[in-house]
């Protein structure tokens, strides 16, 4: 610093040291032009190979993530015995002499229509009368069957089953 090849700078207890750059030579308008252009080139290059290695990081990661060979070949494996054992058990069901008659499953399917209708009607009725009482009830419908000890389709998960 005492020499001047380097400047020194105070801030309170800290002393800065940095080269002086006025003994540096000055750069010519081509010359910082040339360094300009050197710079685009090189901010091009590198944009190029950001997404040359974006591009081949993602090959990476589908390559990575995908089977190998051996793991695809366990894989069919596993899949032809499960496929021998349900052609194996379809053909146990195909061969089997306890089959359901039409007429059998048309007098379950009408059964469970008319059971079906009968929860429906029921189920209404229950409702119609329920809400005739809430008319004149001081407290809220929950209160209400939590005194009297209703408990409900819903509070249980029970839905009437779908129309076949």
């Amino acid at each position: 610093a005492q020499q001047g090849r380097v400047r020194e700078k105070v801030y309170g207890k800290q002393k800065i040291y940095f080269a002086d750059q006025e003994q540096l030579p000055a750069a010519s308008d081509a010359e910082l032009r040339g360094l300009d252009a050197e710079i685009a080139e090189r901010s091009g290059q590198l944009q190029a190979l950001q997404q040359s290695c974006r591009h081949m990081e993602a090959e990476l990661k589908d390559l990575n993530s995908s089977m190998t060979t051996p793991e695809i070949a366990r894989e069919i494996e596993a899949l032809r015995k499960d496929c021998a054992s349900y052609t194996e058990k379809l053909e146990r069901i195909k061969s089997a002499t306890n089959h359901v008659t039409p007429e059998e499953k048309e007098k379950v399917c009408r059964e469970q229509q008319l059971y079906r209708r009968e929860w429906r009607r029921r189920k209404r009725m229950a409702t119609e009368l329920l809400d005739a009482i809430l008319e004149g009830y001081p407290k809220s419908k929950k209160q209400f069957f939590e005194e009297v000890g209703i408990e409900t389709d819903e509070d249980h998960g029970v839905e009437l089953p779908a129309t076949t």
